[in-house]
């Protein structure tokens, strides 16, 4: 999984403006900038037909953390 600094990045070369955005939010503005689904953190029961996406395993982690909370 990339570093926040490496999102950071990814989110620069799309044009997407970073500040102040928290992880998921910067993960889904890039899959919106990208012309993907915006749905990090929202794949229930480890169920996802994005089967290339980068952001995959740790949007698991993350629905699985947000459930938790």
């Amino acid at each position: 999984m990339p570093t926040m600094k490496e999102i950071r990045d990814i989110a620069r070369q799309l044009g997407v403006r970073s500040t102040r955005m928290e992880k998921a939010d910067l993960i889904r503005a890039i899959q919106r900038a990208e012309g993907n689904f915006d749905c990090f953190g929202t794949a229930a029961e480890e169920e996802c037909s994005q089967e290339d996406c980068l952001w995959r395993e740790e949007c698991f982690r993350e629905y699985v953390a947000e459930e938790i909370r």
